[in-house]
C-alpha cells in the first residue's frame, strides 16, 4: 500500500511540474518535459522492469543477455553448441567466474577481431573507427544482413557496458560460457565461407 501511494505521489509531482513547465508560452516541450513525463510513469514501470538505471550507473541484465542469444540464434550467428566445443577454449571463458566484466570484456574483444577479419577478406578499411561504422560497411558488402547487423550491434552494446565498469549479473558468467563460443564459431563460420568464395 505504501508503494502505491509513492508511486502516485511521485507521478502526481512530476506531472504538475510538467504541466507548469508547458504553461509558460516560451517554453517548448525539450528534454526537461520529457524527462519530467518519464519520472511520471517510472514508478508504474516496476513491476515491468527488474531495474531502471541512469547512466553512470548501467547494469549489465541477464535476461537481456539471453534476449540478445536469442536473437542472435534466429539470425543464424550461434553455431551449435557442439560445434562450438570442438574449438579450444578462449580466454574468456577461464576468467568468467572469477570476473563477468572481464569476460564479457574478452568475449567483446573476440567479436571484433572476427569482424575486423571479415571486413579485410571483403576489401573493407578495418581501421575506421568505430564497431557501429563496421558493422555497417559489413551489411553493405551483404556479409551481414540486416538482422545479423542489429543482433550484433545490440549485444555489443550490452558488452561495452561490461568494458565500461558496469553491474554486470553473475548469471552472465554461464551465459560467456555457453552462448560466446557459439556465436564465436558461427563468426568464424562467416569468415570460411568469406574466404572460399574470395577464391
Amino acid at each position: 500500500m505504501e508503494l502505491k501511494r509513492l508511486r502516485q505521489i511521485v507521478t502526481a509531482v512530476a506531472l504538475a511540474l510538467a504541466f507548469v513547465h508547458l504553461v509558460w508560452p516560451r517554453i517548448a516541450v525539450d528534454a526537461i518535459t520529457i524527462t519530467l513525463f518519464f519520472i511520471a510513469i517510472v514508478p508504474w514501470l516496476a513491476p515491468i522492469f527488474k531495474s531502471i538505471e541512469f547512466p553512470g550507473g548501467w547494469k549489465v541484465e541477464f535476461r537481456d543477455l539471453q534476449k540478445a542469444a536469442a536473437r542472435a540464434d534466429s539470425a543464424g550467428l550461434l553455431a551449435t553448441a557442439m560445434e562450438a566445443a570442438a574449438q579450444n577454449e578462449h580466454l574468456f571463458q577461464r576468467v568468467a567466474e572469477q570476473d563477468p566484466n572481464l569476460a564479457l570484456a574478452g568475449l567483446r574483444i573476440e567479436i571484433e577481431k572476427r569482424l575486423v577479419s571479415l571486413a579485410q577478406e571483403k576489401g573493407i578499411d578495418a581501421r575506421k573507427p568505430g564497431i557501429g561504422t563496421l558493422l555497417r560497411e559489413l551489411s553493405e558488402k551483404q556479409v551481414l544482413n540486416s538482422d545479423e547487423r542489429s543482433v550484433l550491434m545490440d549485444l555489443v552494446g550490452l558488452l561495452n557496458n561490461a568494458v565500461h565498469g558496469a553491474q554486470v549479473d553473475p548469471r552472465a558468467t554461464i551465459w560467456a560460457i555457453d552462448i560466446g563460443p557459439r556465436l564465436l564459431k558461427g563468426l568464424d563460420q562467416k569468415l570460411v565461407e568469406a574466404k572460399v568464395f574470395r577464391s
